[in-house]
């Protein structure tokens, strides 16, 4: 035993220096028994067991996942609890939420195509995309107040010239920036500045326009806001379920996990929620009143002459063959509940495409979410891509066909303050005095 030479033990006074200088280790790859290398080399220690090291990973991909389920679930209370009550406490809040809503998002999107702006040293792009939001939020927002709020803007000595000439100024706004952004042009970023300046523009008609029609929606009814958003939120809930329960199919490539099975099957349970969601919100006048008191909320409520879509008709069937004489089939509900299975079906087929382009748009800059502004759900534009083409979709189906024209005393002041002339303005104004008079409405020395 004595004579026989020990392998794989290395003296410290024969350790040789390394190339760049450093002393080796104790422990050289290959000469410690049990190493990588001598494991590769074909010698291996009898009787011992090392425990692999991956063992471990399971549990961390577990312990990382509930934690990720508990940060999301959270924050999925948090929003529900702040959307309903930003509802009930009135019309403002949610046009304070919408706002939020259009910068964030414009912001996520944005985002992803700046970098190159930092690696090009162009500190004029990132202020010219504020700068064009900033233009299309006060264009878009005055054309709402001054469509809805006529009876105060033009009485304001104030802000009756911005009003009168807002478009102009939006006009002159949007010139200043397109001179700003030619003017700025640098050789050789020539194809990087006119993609962000397309991109930009996407951005501000895809999120901002379109976010400004839901806002319209509000200030038209309330339920013309929260239906369409309800009919998404439970679509997307549906879909799910219906998905991991009897999902088969694939639906398309774009999102792999949606299945035809459950696009189907959400249509239909959005379908018969929508129908009894009206059926609730139309007894309420503070969901089914136009915001004519800003100041109103859930329990001050608004009172109104209810759109003929929400008061009760009978339908009968007609005569048919197979059936006795005057016998014939009723039902009472609401007109708002059969256009409520339209929104219903919108919402199913066509507004899940929202977030298949978004998804396609994601995997085009190989990224996951659009931001990290809600945790663990991504970005706010992830949780309203479907939100913004339903609220679109609902301000023009209620333009078209539900909206109730009538005489708007509004219209009459608008066209005398801005289209007739201060003479046309005070003969007007003594022919209705004179007219008043006569009636005894005024005294006459007015």
């Amino acid at each position: 035993m004595a004579g026989r030479p020990r392998r794989g033990v290395k003296f410290p006074h024969k350790q040789q220096s390394s190339s760049d200088g450093r002393r080796a280790s104790f422990s050289e790859p290959g000469e410690e028994p049990g190493s990588p290398a001598l494991s590769r080399s074909g010698t291996a220690l009898d009787g011992i067991e090392e425990k692999p090291l991956i063992e471990e990973q399971p549990q961390s991909e577990y312990e990382k996942k509930k934690a990720n389920f508990i940060t999301r679930t959270f924050w999925t209370f948090v929003m529900i609890g702040g959307f309903f009550t930003a509802l009930f406490m009135g019309h403002v809040y949610i046009i304070l939420i919408i706002t939020a809503i259009q910068i964030v998002s414009f912001k996520e999107v944005i985002a992803i195509a700046s970098v190159p702006s930092r690696a090009r040293d162009i500190q004029s792009t990132k202020s010219l995309n504020w700068y064009w939001l900033a233009t299309t939020m006060y264009f878009l927002y005055g054309e709402s107040v001054i469509y809805y709020f006529k009876h105060i803007v033009f009485v304001g000595r104030t802000i009756l010239p911005l009003a009168t000439h807002h478009r102009f100024i939006s006009f002159v706004l949007y010139i200043i920036g397109f001179l700003f952004f030619v003017a700025t042009l640098r050789p050789g970023c020539y194809k990087f500045q006119f993609t962000n300046f397309g991109w930009t523009h996407m951005a501000l008609f895809v999120i901002v326009v379109q976010a400004h029609f839901i806002m319209n929606n509000v200030f038209e009814g309330m339920i013309w806001f929260f239906m369409p958003a309800a009919l998404v939120i439970t679509n997307d809930i549906f879909a799910y379920i219906c998905g991991i329960t009897f999902g088969r199919t694939q639906l398309i490539k774009l999102s792999p996990k949606k299945t035809v099975e459950g696009f189907v099957g959400a249509w239909v349970m959005t379908a018969i929620f929508a129908i009894f969601l009206t059926n609730l919100l139309l007894r309420s006048k503070y969901f089914i009143c136009p915001a004519t008191n800003l100041g109103a909320n859930i329990f001050s409520g608004l009172d109104c002459t209810p759109n003929p879509v929400f008061v009760a008709q009978t339908y009968t069937t007609p005569d048919l063959l197979f059936l006795p004489p005057n016998y014939k089939f009723s039902i009472t509900m609401a007109p708002m509940q059969i256009h409520a299975f339209i929104w219903a079906t919108f919402a199913s087929l066509i507004a899940p495409f929202g977030g298949f382009f978004a998804s396609g748009l994601k995997r085009t800059f190989k990224i996951k979410d659009f931001g990290d502004s809600i945790p663990g759900h991504g970005g706010i534009t992830d949780r309203m891509d479907c939100q913004f083409i339903m609220g679109l979709f609902a301000y023009v189906y209620y333009h078209t066909f539900l909206s109730v024209p009538h005489f708007n005393d509004q219209e009459v002041m608008e066209t005398v303050l801005t289209e007739f002339t201060i003479t046309q303005q005070i003969m007007l104004l003594k022919a209705l005095v004179q007219f008043l008079g006569n009636r005894g409405y005024v005294k006459q020395e007015v």
